[in-house]
């Protein structure tokens, strides 16, 4: 019987692991620059998280041989027909994937992205946003108590969204004039919008005791809250100032990882959501309605009340008044709107 030579294993192809590892490398490094340019350029936390996981998406979805730096707008367009066509998602889906390739080749790789003419778009719906009638405002704030009352209250007396309501800081509510200043809103705008005169009391005696807490929290070494830009390098004691509290801080502490320390974040808008569907399910109210639809009704009471698309256009800050321009299809209803002609006396 032969002697068998030795059992010959088939060696992996070590350039080919080495080629994928730097593959992987790279697109991990991509994603690290979207990251730092985003945080340069002050965008929020949230279209960070959209963004990166819109281009970690996209990058999942190239050919595993295609290097980052050769990505061109063929793939784009192939990509965001793809959301269109097969994954079949809405518009405002297809438009932030857009933006977000938008930002990565023209901020972070420095190239134009054109030749997109073929991407098949997504159809745009054109929806009347829902409204709640006042008296069913007035039924679901009657469900409510305490923190989430005032916070509902100031959605639909202020035309607050409800994230721009969390993020309210002690310094932007201004008793004596009667204002409220939204900080950093969508789109990266501040505006005023008006303190409703019946919620000056309930707010003050709000902040008074978020004024007790902050100070115990003070005493136990505690109290500091995240600041916008970067703003605690510029004045290292400014994050435990009472001005730049939230008015509507959350009960618990949470490691902040950047700063290394214990703070409260502002109250977490989940808790405002639940609270508002309970509201809303114990009126009986058979409408799909949800924190946002008090900003509607905000909008379009005030156009029922006389008040023009302008001043309410300010108010919500709209950047274009074709934005605002929805809401007047209240306009049809009512005494001043137009008359079907079944009710017209014969």
């Amino acid at each position: 019987m032969g002697v068998l030579g030795p059992t010959v294993l088939p060696v992996p192809a070590v350039g080919a692991q080495h080629s994928e590892a730097d593959r992987i490398a790279e697109r991990v490094q991509l994603l690290a620059r979207l990251r730092e340019t985003l945080r340069t350029r002050h965008y929020s936390r949230r279209t960070e998280k959209a963004y990166v996981g819109w281009i970690g998406r996209f990058l999942c979805g190239l050919p595993r041989e295609l290097a980052p730096q050769d990505v061109d707008s063929a793939h784009v367009s192939r990509f965001l027909s793809r959301l269109a066509g097969q994954d079949r998602v809405a518009a405002s889906t297809q438009n932030q994937a857009f933006s977000a390739l938008l930002f990565l080749f023209r901020e972070v790789l420095k190239r134009e992205l054109g030749g997109l003419e073929q991407v098949i778009r997504a159809k745009q719906s054109v929806r009347v946003p829902q409204v709640l009638a006042r008296t069913e405002v007035t039924a679901i704030l009657g469900r409510l108590r305490g923190t989430p009352w005032l916070m509902a209250s100031l959605m639909y007396g202020s035309g607050l969204r409800l994230l721009e309501c969390c993020r309210l800081r002690v310094k932007d509510i201004d008793f004596s004039r009667g204002e409220i200043t939204v900080r950093d809103g969508k789109g990266a705008k501040d505006r005023v919008t008006m303190l409703p005169a019946r919620l000056a009391e309930p707010l003050r005696c709000h902040i008074e005791r978020t004024r007790r807490m902050h100070k115990q929290d003070l005493e136990e070494g505690l109290g500091s809250v995240a600041l916008p830009h970067a703003f605690d390098r510029k004045d290292p004691s400014a994050s435990r100032q009472w001005v730049w509290q939230w008015v509507f801080p959350a009960q618990r502490f949470h490691l902040d990882e950047s700063a290394g320390e214990r703070r409260r974040h502002h109250l977490h808008e989940s808790v405002m959501q639940r609270a508002f569907v309970d509201a809303l399910r114990a009126t009986g109210i058979a409408k799909k309605a949800s924190c946002h639809t008090l900003r509607h009704s905000f909008a379009t009471h005030l156009l029922e009340d006389g008040y023009d698309v302008r001043t309410i256009q300010e108010l919500l800050g709209h950047s274009d008044v074709s934005t605002t321009m929805i809401y007047t299809h209240v306009l049809n209803r009512g005494g001043r709107g137009v008359r079907s002609p079944l009710d017209v006396p014969t």
